[in-house]
């Protein structure tokens, strides 16, 4: 049995771009969900998505429990052992008021990565395999609340898959860049709709299975 804790935000949650009770999506149609089902009963795959969270910042404004570092840790701790590790955040520190460029948020995620790296949470106190996630592009055509709260986002988050994909490198983590198989949503140009879900979910469980030395 392989275990694999997926460490996010809203995305993770399974914030609906459609209309669904409580504004989530069905299990079976956010991307944790498709993961399960693609990668079978020899896999656990253990939702840990947060709307609002980010990587290192304290919000002012949300709480500053959405602050992924110090949940961390304790996160890792309460699930293992665990093979991997999927952390895919950083879309919520393109809010304005962190001042943050794209380049920040990709080392901040290597912060994060970092502590799992020296966790010790992974299959006889090793380290669980990091994935780090590249999120896609926030859409330049932002409205009503989301055009002030990500202002100048677009243009950071176009930094992301070189940013992410340079910090992997250095720390020697697995690498994904969602942008490859999806986009954010028209709707509010911050979300997933189902359909990238799906995508994302499907390639996801592809990297594992080669990851896990398995038939894609």
């Amino acid at each position: 049995m392989r275990r694999v804790l997926c460490f996010g935000d809203s995305n993770t949650w399974g914030y609906a771009t459609v209309e669904r009770p409580d504004g989530r999506y069905r299990e079976d149609e956010r991307w944790t969900g498709i993961l399960r089902v693609r990668l079978g009963s020899d896999w656990t795959i253990i939702e840990e998505g947060l709307p609002a969270r980010t990587t290192i910042c304290d919000d002012p404004i949300e709480g500053v429990d959405k602050n992924g570092q110090p949940y961390l840790l304790p996160c890792l701790l309460s699930h293992r052992p665990l093979d991997f590790v999927v952390l895919f955040l950083g879309t919520n520190n393109l809010k304005a008021r962190f001042g943050m460029s794209g380049w920040e948020i990709a080392e901040s995620a290597g912060t994060l990565s970092g502590i799992i790296s020296s966790s010790r949470t992974g299959v006889g106190g090793k380290a669980p395999t990091v994935v780090l996630v590249a999120p896609p592009p926030i859409r330049q055509d932002l409205s009503g609340r989301f055009k002030r709260v990500f202002s100048g986002g677009y243009e950071k988050s176009l930094e992301f898959s070189a940013a992410y994909a340079a910090v992997a490198e250095e720390m020697e983590l697995e690498y994904i860049d969602a942008a490859r198989s999806m986009t954010s949503s028209p709707f509010d140009g911050i979300h997933f709709d189902p359909p990238d879900h799906k995508v994302f979910g499907e390639a996801l469980a592809a990297h594992l299975l080669r990851s896990a030395g398995l038939s894609a």
